[in-house]
């Protein structure tokens, strides 16, 4: 999984929210606690699950490759005494030329995973940077801002925190209520 993706997509949502409104009023600030909303997201576990499955089964088939090329090694290994120089050197550069194959696969499989991360985590962000969007016009409030741990908002009151509300219509939303 790529280490970076969420980062970027909790400051993405962080910033999108804060520029999609103003103030409410002069005194009124509120915020949404971002990894709270993604954590608790029903959305984001079905996405994540669905994620991790499509994750598993790319990793048992690069698994099986690498199973099957080290048992191809160790075939080589005995049977190597008994083969002529030419058998062999043929035999030697096949098993690199596999080997070769067998790691651009695993390079390609990794770089798909991590595309499939970030798309995923996009959609989540996406939902719920529409769904704050949306809560903040219905509700009034002409800014929203995003808190993620990051030094956006170091410290606010609890009064000001929307996130239970919006997390709660959210998944409303997505459940279809």
């Amino acid at each position: 999984m790529n280490k970076i993706s969420l980062p970027i997509a909790i400051l993405a949502l962080v910033a999108s929210v804060a520029s999609f409104f103003v103030l409410r009023s002069s005194k009124e600030l509120v915020y949404v606690d971002v990894n709270k909303l993604l954590e608790g997201y029903k959305r984001t576990k079905v996405e994540r699950e669905t994620f991790n499955k499509k994750t598993q089964v790319l990793k048992a088939n690069v698994d099986s490759l690498v199973t099957n090329w080290q048992n191809e090694l160790k075939n080589y290994e005995k049977e190597r005494s008994g083969m002529s120089e030419k058998e062999i050197e043929l035999k030697q550069e096949l098993l690199a030329n596999k080997q070769q194959q067998l790691n651009n696969y695993q390079q390609a499989i990794q770089k798909q995973i991590q595309e499939e991360d970030q798309k995923m985590t996009q959609t989540v962000v996406n939902d719920i940077n529409e769904y704050v969007k949306e809560y903040g016009k219905a509700n009034g409030y002409r800014i929203i801002f995003g808190a993620g741990g990051s030094g956006n908002i170091m410290y606010a009151e609890d009064a000001s925190d929307l996130t239970p509300k919006v997390l709660e219509g959210l998944n409303e939303q997505y459940e279809g209520k």
